[in-house]
């Protein structure tokens, strides 16, 4: 066997239950990230921007856009969530190391927004590792499969 297929088996062994509701919160708060950025589009365009690149903010902002909106359903249902969570997990390291740190962890402003960056990132992290768990879409594909190769 490769060795995605060791670690997902090992995680899917491993997974501790209450996993199934945060990883409902975090698909659902990553929806409403999605959705509040697109109210939001020029100030997301303004933060992506520091590349000085042509169009790079703009670009930037679509991809974040169209991966929260369409990853954090997949992720609350537990459908692909491993594929949903990879796509997810660079925006989260840009918005960590690029966008919060610089802003520091006490910024009142932003209202600590760093912490939830860092949270949602290990939560992507987590499911990366430890897949949907037993209550999701995932989980009853792999059962069908199971029943009918049997």
């Amino acid at each position: 066997m490769s060795v995605i297929t060791e670690v997902e088996k090992w995680g899917n062994s491993h997974r501790p239950g209450f996993l199934d509701i945060f990883r409902l919160a975090l698909g659902i708060f990553i929806t409403y990230k999605g959705l509040y950025f697109i109210t939001h589009m020029h100030e997301l365009e303004m933060t992506a921007s520091g590349t000085n690149t042509y169009f790079a903010g703009a670009t930037l902002a679509h991809y974040v856009v169209f991966a929260h909106i369409c990853g954090g359903p997949l992720i609350a249902f537990g459908l692909f969530t491993r594929i949903a969570c990879l796509i997810q997990v660079p925006i989260l390291i840009g918005a960590v190391f690029m966008v919060n740190y610089p802003k520091g962890f006490l910024s009142i402003g932003h209202h600590m927004e760093l912490w939830l960056s860092i949270v949602v990132l290990v939560g992507l992290i987590t499911f990366m590792v430890f897949g949907a768990g037993r209550y999701s879409i995932d989980a009853k594909r792999r059962k069908e499969m199971q029943t009918t190769h049997q």
